[in-house]
């Protein structure tokens, strides 16, 4: 006798959730939980208002649940896989992408960097703290002037008896005007190996933080300016285990794979509820569902939102397994964050002049992917990373 089938997932078309173990949909089970109950409530009034309230409290909750440094191991960190983060980065961005930033900032940039490059002493002093979120953590790497270049940048380190002294300026910083301590990247002079890597405390004179305001996309995250007048800092506040640009791409690349889950999270939101929206609203007649141009919209969406739902696993096994490269990371980026920014753009379609409000996610997600869209890698740097793992020519300059 044939068993009766269970009703198909119209979020799950592909069946990929039986890719996942339970262990792993347990993780995003408890994320989602965590996120509806404390984030979903005010996270479109802190959008409208540009204000992300009691960062503080926020990031101690989220270091509580075991997400700042998941898948890093020791000092606190709780020493999850790739996908199980992957996972969680998903469900942060359909939440908000300004919080999934914070998180990805926080263990994928700031902690990471600590931890892989770092001396014992730097990583017993910070990551246990960064962990619990009870210390915020930001990357200087992007400048006002070189963003795509980072080889270019011209803030400098020097030398000064035992000491270094740092001079210049970061841009578009995460977490910046909240930070307790920062990974700046400075160009030290070839004698002392080129970029290097520092952990500077933010109380150290000459540092600040001043807030970036009038955004107009990531609007529920903290975003400065990071400023560097003759910060002094110990001979051991250098990263001691990496020079030249390894260091900091290292850390981009980890950071990139949170986004490639993390814009489907987005995507996904946006999607579900255009998907919604579609069943209920009615016109001439009719729910919008019924009419073969908006099924043709939803088919596509969803069709886009698999394939890129299975290209993240399959780097996230990748990436379990020891095997993922930077150029698969790439290629991740460009095709999912492109994609999931087209998924929000035709799910305002379907909402009409209702998806530009702040009732329905749709609009914050379109305008915070804008900025997704360009950090952590352009889509022309993507591209040509690409281009050259294809045809071994480099196309940069």
């Amino acid at each position: 006798m044939a068993t009766a089938r269970k009703p198909l997932d119209p979020m799950d078309l592909a069946g990929i959730d039986d890719l996942l173990s339970d262990e792993e949909k347990a993780v995003r089970s408890t994320v989602r939980t965590f996120l509806d109950q404390r984030v979903e409530p005010h996270v479109a009034d802190w959008f409208e208002r540009g204000e992300l309230d009691d960062v503080r409290g926020l990031t101690k909750e989220l270091g509580a649940l075991g997400l700042l440094g998941m898948h890093l191991d020791g000092y606190g960190c709780a020493g999850m896989s790739a996908v199980d983060y992957g996972l969680a980065c998903l469900e942060l961005e359909a939440t908000d992408s300004g919080v999934r930033s914070l998180v990805s900032v926080q263990g994928s940039l700031a902690m990471f960097a600590i931890h892989r490059w770092g001396s014992e002493e730097h990583k017993q002093q910070w990551l246990p703290r960064m962990a619990a979120g009870e210390a915020i953590g930001c990357f200087g790497l992007t400048e006002p002037d070189h963003g795509s270049d980072p080889a270019s940048m011209r803030t400098r380190a020097r030398r000064d008896g035992d000491d270094w002294v740092l001079d210049g300026a970061k841009m578009w910083i995460t977490n910046g005007s909240v930070a307790d301590v920062a990974v700046v990247w400075a160009q030290a002079g070839e004698e002392h190996g080129g970029i290097r890597g520092f952990v500077v405390p933010t109380d150290t004179p000459g540092f600040s933080a001043p807030l970036i305001k009038h955004k107009l996309s990531l609007r529920a995250s903290v975003t400065s300016e990071l400023v560097l007048e003759g910060v002094r800092l110990p001979a051991d506040a250098v990263l001691p285990e990496v020079r030249g640009l390894k260091g900091p791409l290292s850390c981009l690349s980890e950071a990139r794979y949170g986004i490639v889950w993390g814009s489907l999270g987005a995507a996904r939101s946006s999607l579900d509820t255009a998907r919604r929206y579609s069943m209920e609203r009615e016109q001439f007649g009719r729910p919008l569902a019924g009419f073969q141009l908006t099924q043709q919209k939803l088919a596509d969406m969803a069709l886009e939102l698999v394939k890129g739902q299975l290209l993240a696993l399959h780097l996230g096994r990748r990436k379990d397994a020891g095997t993922l490269r930077p150029e698969q990371v790439s290629l991740g980026k460009l095709n999912n964050i492109r994609e999931s920014l087209d998924i929000c753009r035709t799910a305002r379609t379907i909402l009409g002049a209702n998806g530009i409000s702040l009732e329905y996610p749709v609009i914050r997600h379109m305008n915070n992917l804008e900025s997704v869209l360009t950090y952590e890698g352009t889509v022309e740097m993507h591209t040509l990373v690409i281009g050259q793992a294809m045809t071994g020519q480099q196309a940069f300059r």
